[in-house]
């Protein structure tokens, strides 16, 4: 089977959670069957389109992954195929010029709501007289160009996740304006619905798959198509991004652009590897993999019908699994920056050892990349400040005595190793007749200010490579 299957972003806005879940879907069929993923730019809507918008979903895009074989192609770019293609339709009177001032549509949809009915255009203009639209035009009038809707037809299409569906004519709103308003004999700027039909027959389409939101609109597509002569392509809707309570995913819930999930820490694997499973599942259930190997097994049988509830623990379980198998030296080079955004002193070439040792510390530990931050604070700066667990710890009896004997055990070491650290606790516990974790948990506490964190003989050898876990000791004890 020739697949030719395309994204199609609207500039409007930074790329969204629900696009790139789209874009996966859409890359992960293309790729199964060995087609092409085309990336057209739908920026016709000339006040909201912006180029840093633009920017934006096509680093979003590079950054999950997913390439393009085609594209990026500007609708802004194609106005006069669109322009032909509302001609064509005028010609073959299946369109017609409406003249209706934005006030009279005003009153017309205030009248249904009046009278409990849906919204429409109740198609008044629809067989206008030569003479009412002269009349139109000498007061001034501009006109839409709308698509006749017939109420009576039936719309019927097989979908690839939803099966069989069914669309009333009557259901679509009246006659489909499918280009802006303009001057007497002139065709406006096209609109979404016609735009996107002629460009995925112009670019030889063979399925649409984009979210169930769309479904409404692929009814009207579909009487498009018929309209300029050529057979519709397939259609698979997929179930929207909800979040936990079962509403659209918004603003609230805590990110809604792919750009805001980086920021945030989340890396493009986990990201990428979590949008295929929202609404997805792999036939082996299997729930951690890449891109490549997910398109070895998608199809569209296994996409769900439901909604996709958008799990938070799901997507920092991944993110955390991406990060625990990253080498030291790669995962390195994604905390350097968030250490320097933090002031954290260190020169990352000269101390390239020393970071490597604190890497592999909080590697094991970390969910997101910030949470480096906090959880090697302790050990890069110079001295710590005790939490209310650590204070209490410290003021224990029988804790400076153990803290003093660690020091001058430690004293007698030239270089600590993680044997000789572990050597040290044994024998304060011993000689002391204390528990094991109390002198574990007041070493913590006095050489990272916290009662809990990271490995603590790893912590330690860390401290001792600068000469702080001395000091830190020193001062816990007085």
């Amino acid at each position: 089977m020739s697949v030719r299957v395309r994204l199609a972003p609207s500039p409007t806005g930074n790329l969204h959670i629900g696009t790139a879940r789209t874009a996966v879907f859409n890359w992960l069929f293309a790729r199964h069957h060995g087609g092409q993923f085309v990336l057209r730019i739908e920026d016709t809507d000339l006040e909201r389109s912006k180029p840093e918008f633009t920017d934006n979903i096509l680093e979003g895009l590079r950054w999950l992954g997913l390439d393009w074989d085609e594209g990026p192609i500007y609708q802004s770019q194609r106005i006069e195929l669109y322009e032909r293609a509302v001609q064509t339709l005028l010609d073959k009177g299946l369109a017609y010029r409406c003249y209706c001032t934005q006030e009279e549509l005003t009153a017309m949809r205030e009248a249904q709501k009046a009278a409990k009915q849906a919204p429409r255009y109740d198609n008044r203009h629809r067989n206008l007289t030569p003479e009412q639209r002269q009349a139109f035009e000498d007061e001034g009038r501009t006109a839409v160009i709308r698509f006749k809707i017939d109420d009576d037809r039936t719309i019927v299409w097989d979908d690839r996740v939803r099966g069989r569906l069914t669309w009333k004519g009557s259901d679509l709103g009246g006659d489909l304006a499918v280009a802006r308003a303009a001057k007497p004999g002139e065709i406006g700027q096209p609109l979404y619905n016609l735009a996107v039909v002629v460009d995925d027959l112009d670019m030889s389409i063979t399925h649409v798959v984009r979210g169930e939101d769309h479904i409404a609109n692929t009814a009207k597509q579909i009487l498009l198509y018929e309209a300029l002569g050529k057979a519709a392509p397939e259609f698979a809707h997929t179930p929207l991004i909800l979040n936990q309570k079962g509403q659209k995913l918004s603003k609230r819930d805590g990110a809604t652009s792919v750009s805001e999930f980086r920021e945030m820490g989340y890396t493009s694997e986990a990201l990428a590897n979590y949008m295929a499973l929202l609404g997805w599942s792999p036939p082996d259930g299997e729930e951690r993999f890449t891109l490549q190997d997910a398109a070895e097994k998608f199809g569209f049988d296994r996409v769900n019908k439901a909604g996709a509830r958008f799990d938070w623990d799901k997507l920092n379980w991944l993110n955390g699994q991406v990060l625990h198998d990253l080498p030291a030296e790669t995962l390195l080079e994604k905390l350097v920056p968030y250490w320097k955004d933090a002031g954290f002193e260190f020169d990352a070439d000269k101390d390239r050892s020393w970071l490597l040792q604190i890497v592999n510390v909080i590697g094991p530990s970390l969910t997101v990349l910030p949470d480096a931050v906090s959880m090697s604070r302790a050990l890069f700066v110079a001295s710590v400040e005790y939490d209310e667990k650590a204070q209490q710890q410290l003021g224990m009896e029988g804790v400076p005595e153990v803290l003093k004997a660690i020091g001058e055990k430690l004293a007698a070491v030239s270089v600590l190793t993680e044997d000789e650290a572990k050597d040290i606790i044994k024998q304060v516990t011993k000689d002391l007749k204390v528990k094991k974790g109390l002198v574990m948990k007041s070493l913590r506490a006095a050489l990272t200010g916290a009662v809990q964190g990271p490995d603590l003989i790893q912590s330690w050898l860390v401290l001792n490579a600068r000469g702080l876990d001395k000091e830190r000791l020193d001062r816990a004890v007085s």
